[in-house]
């Protein structure tokens, strides 16, 4: 049997609990036809790059599959059919990640807290940003705005 990794993209307005029942639907389809999901990963609500169906924001989802070629073409095939879903991919891998995806590393990264070191740098923003200062007096001219003033040539 192939190895597969499998992207959904369920509509926002259902819930999330709607889309778990989605993906308990699929996986079933799946184990009906003699494959398995090792792994069932939510993602949450994220932006879209572009507008798909009208919506700006869509739930995903992750699901590692272990699975013959036609157990994946008819669950593609329910999903073409299902309205709630907004757009899937489906890639054949040679193996599966063990652990969480990258997606949800991430995830926990993120919600490590803030640690002060974005925006933390008070009202001025220092010296790279104080455009009022005026003209450099200390450095050294260079050759060419030496020969723009004087009208010497070189």
């Amino acid at each position: 049997m192939a190895l597969y990794e499998h992207v959904l993209l369920a509509r926002q307005d259902v819930s999330a609990q709607q889309v778990e029942t989605l993906v308990e639907q699929f996986k079933g389809i799946i184990e009906a036809n003699g494959g398995s999901v090792p792994k069932v990963e939510y993602w949450g609500v994220k932006s879209l790059g572009y507008r798909i169906k009208k919506n700006r924001k869509a739930h995903y989802s992750l699901l590692n599959i272990n699975a013959p070629s036609a157990a994946v073409l008819e669950m593609e095939r329910q999903m073409r059919i299902n309205e709630d879903v907004l757009r899937f991919l489906t890639v054949r891998v040679e193996e599966l990640e063990e652990g969480q995806s990258a997606m949800l590393q991430k995830r926990d990264r993120d919600d490590r807290g803030d640690r002060g070191d974005r925006f933390d740098r008070g009202a001025g923003g220092g010296d790279r940003f104080d455009r009022d200062r005026g003209p450099r007096r200390d450095r050294p001219r260079r050759d060419d705005e030496a020969t723009e003033t004087t009208g010497a040539e070189v």
